[in-house]
């Protein structure tokens, strides 16, 4: 077998002891997968249908073609475009959407609910998976982004303000997150996380050195220098004030733990951790004094029933999930309508109650897997930004996921942050799609043979590479780009 078909594969070059030259693209896996993923959500599109009325839906052709060809269409997109991403990626995603939209579809046929919501989030799953494909084929190569931290500082800044425009902005349930454009509510704040994530991750890199080494010693941590701080430091307290005047806390919480993970990655000092862990109980006190809903949710998260009243929303979801069990009470056969918000915020509570903890168990496993592929993804890139922007990518779904569903299961104080890929809304529909592009973006960059990367490469944009990369993979490293 020739050099160039044992490279096409993925094998060993005996040529060149000791090396490996890339790993197998795995489409095929990623196929099998993709197949996998479209039985479990439309499982539960015909199980609704046939637990509730007694017979198949009667478009269950229409909308089982419609989704395996969406299916498809990403996976010859994948191909052609990014053929070394990891394999993994789009079936878990599209295996959490597809349970998603199967689950508000059946929230929707509950008596006094509305129709359309299954109907609007199919919308804005084509919207996210639009926008993924133009990031997949049109980027090609995620540093490029790198050129323009404060510009994409500045971007996410005003969508942050955005709801705050009068006219523009609207209240729901005491905070001002949304704006409203020709009957859609929009939440800017979701594309904002992505864009922040971008402007710290390349902000951090140019950076890393001086922020690592250079600065005062007060006890066992180095502090930078307030020069090289300084401006990460106003992007995240600018960016923090517009989300506490908002009352959105849950995202203040989010953007808090994402900023002290990616300084950690960036200067590899635990001292960051240490005052992270004390910045965050410091401010969680001062919140519970400073707003009113703050002490409602640890109420509740401490003590639901000393206020059934304030408090019912969550006692219902316990009540949920505790009636489906262990393996729920099958598709269609649970109560979740008595559950408020069970389409959007409690939606982990919808699936505990008809798929039971074993189901709920399986959600969050895929999560698991889902961010655990981002940070392997972040391993493997040859180029310190693709590191730091997966690894802050992945970090953003993982706190996300953490938060909402510990609060669900009250484990942790309810946020009003969505589930990835499962809630209904469409602004964290495209936010969450736009965040797997860029992560399959890096992990095929990750996963290209190294020649190929080089002859790839826009001119207009050079390889940022580390200073250990080298032009092949060792051998003992190569398991971490599979």
């Amino acid at each position: 077998m020739s050099a160039a078909q044992m490279s096409a594969r993925g094998q060993w070059d005996d040529s060149a002891p000791g090396t490996v030259v890339v790993q197998s693209k795995r489409r095929w896996v990623e196929f099998f997968l993709l197949i996998v993923a479209w039985g479990l959500g439309f499982s539960g599109y015909v199980l609704t249908g046939l637990n509730i009325d007694g017979v198949i839906p009667p478009d269950w052709r229409l909308v089982g073609g419609l989704w395996l060809g969406l299916i498809m269409a990403c996976h010859i997109v994948v191909r052609i475009f990014i053929p070394y991403a990891d394999p993994m990626i789009l079936p878990i995603v599209f295996t959490l959407n597809g349970i998603g939209l199967a689950m508000i579809h059946r929230i929707d046929l509950i008596p006094a609910k509305s129709p359309e919501r299954a109907i609007n989030q199919s919308i804005w799953t084509l919207g996210g998976v639009i926008l993924w494909a133009v990031i997949v084929v049109l980027l090609k190569d995620h540093r490029k982004l790198q050129r323009f931290p404060y510009v994409l500082f500045l971007a996410g800044l005003v969508m942050m303000l955005m709801p705050l425009v009068p006219g523009l902005g609207t209240e729901i349930n005491g905070a001002r997150l949304w704006i409203s454009l020709a009957g859609f509510t929009f939440q800017p704040a979701e594309i904002a996380k992505v864009l922040l994530v971008l402007a710290f991750a390349a902000y951090l890199v140019d950076k890393r050195d001086v922020l690592s080494l250079a600065g005062k010693k007060i006890g066992p941590v180095t502090f930078p220098r307030a020069r090289d701080l300084g401006p990460i430091v106003i992007m995240w307290i600018a960016a923090m004030l517009v989300i506490v005047y908002q009352k959105d806390i849950g995202t203040a919480m989010l953007f808090f733990g994402l900023i002290v993970v990616m300084l950690y990655v960036a200067t590899e000092r635990v001292g960051w951790v240490v005052l992270g862990v004390l910045g965050f109980i410091l401010g969680a006190v001062a919140a519970y004094f400073a707003f009113g809903h703050i002490r409602i949710r640890f109420d509740a998260w401490l003590d639901p029933f000393s206020n059934f009243d304030q408090n019912d929303q969550i006692i219902k979801a316990q009540y949920g999930m505790a009636w489906g069990g262990l393996a729920g009470r099958g598709w269609g056969l649970g109560r979740p309508g008595l559950t408020t918000f069970s389409w959007s915020d409690f939606i982990a509570a919808s699936v505990g109650e008809e798929l039971g903890v074993t189901g709920l168990m399986g959600i969050i496993v895929l999560y698991a897997l889902l961010v655990t592929r981002g940070l392997r993804a972040a391993l493997a890139c040859r180029d310190a930004f693709g590191k730091m922007l997966a690894t802050g990518l992945a970090t953003v779904m993982a706190i996300q996921v953490t938060a909402i569903i510990g609060g669900v299961t009250r484990m942790l104080p309810l946020t009003g942050l969505t589930t990835p890929f499962m809630s209904q809304g469409g602004s964290s529909e495209v936010a969450n799609w736009a965040i797997v592009g860029v992560i399959m973006l890096v992990s095929h960059q990750a996963r290209q043979p190294a020649d190929q990367l080089a002859a790839n490469v826009d001119s207009e944009a050079p390889p940022v590479l580390d200073d250990q990369a080298t032009d092949v993979i060792p051998r003992h490293a190569g398991g971490g780009a599979r």
